[in-house]
């Protein structure tokens, strides 16, 4: 309650948020917030995922917390404050130009969430805009970096950044389950770790 009333008066970026709490639950305050800022989820229940999701909340962290899993978060709450305020992407990060209905686009490669194969086409689902290229995957997958890039399936690239979960078949960015092919998971896992250090 003391949260609630302070958000009335103080300009909040970030919460991280648990859902059980005594007297109204997280999303009982997420839904008292007219403008709320960016909210990290937090609970020891798999069942609330869904859900969070449907409140856009920027991520959701399963307990017990994993310190590479609450940095991956933080990364990304960073990433999406940048984007919104127009700060952090300049003209020496990191882009690449893609050809899209005619026009050179530039696109900052820390937006790119992952990339789809679309037959002779390529779909790039990035923060801004799903951006259709005439490419294939193998010349577009030498294009990106291979320490922030990975081809995890014949018909899908991530970026490592991005990743919030995976198993044995699945991947998942943002809610969304890319699949993963049996040969990658090795690979993935290594590129994870080397991330990290």
């Amino acid at each position: 309650m003391d949260a609630k009333n302070a958000l009335k008066n103080q300009k909040t970026d970030l919460i991280f948020l648990d859902i059980e709490m005594p007297i109204i639950s997280g999303f009982d305050l997420l839904e008292s917030l007219k403008e709320p800022p960016q909210i990290i989820l937090i609970t020891g229940k798999a069942e609330y995922a869904l859900k969070a999701f449907e409140y856009d909340v920027t991520d959701y962290l399963h307990k017990p917390v994993k310190k590479e899993r609450f940095d991956l978060a933080v990364k990304k709450a960073i990433a999406q404050y940048e984007l919104k305020n127009n700060k952090g992407f300049t003209d020496d990060d990191e882009h690449i130009f893609v050809k899209s209905n005619l026009k050179k686009r530039k696109v900052y490669l820390g937006t790119i969430k992952w990339v789809e194969a679309l037959g002779d086409y390529i779909k790039l689902v990035t923060d801004e805009a799903n951006i259709v290229v005439l490419s294939t995957m193998k010349s577009f997958d030498d294009e990106l970096p291979k320490d922030r890039f990975l081809r995890i399936h014949k018909s899908y690239i991530v970026n490592l950044e991005r990743v919030q979960n995976f198993n044995s078949k699945n991947v998942e960015i943002e809610g969304s389950q890319l699949p993963l092919s049996r040969n990658k998971k090795v690979a993935l896992t290594q590129a994870l770790e080397d991330l990290q250090n």
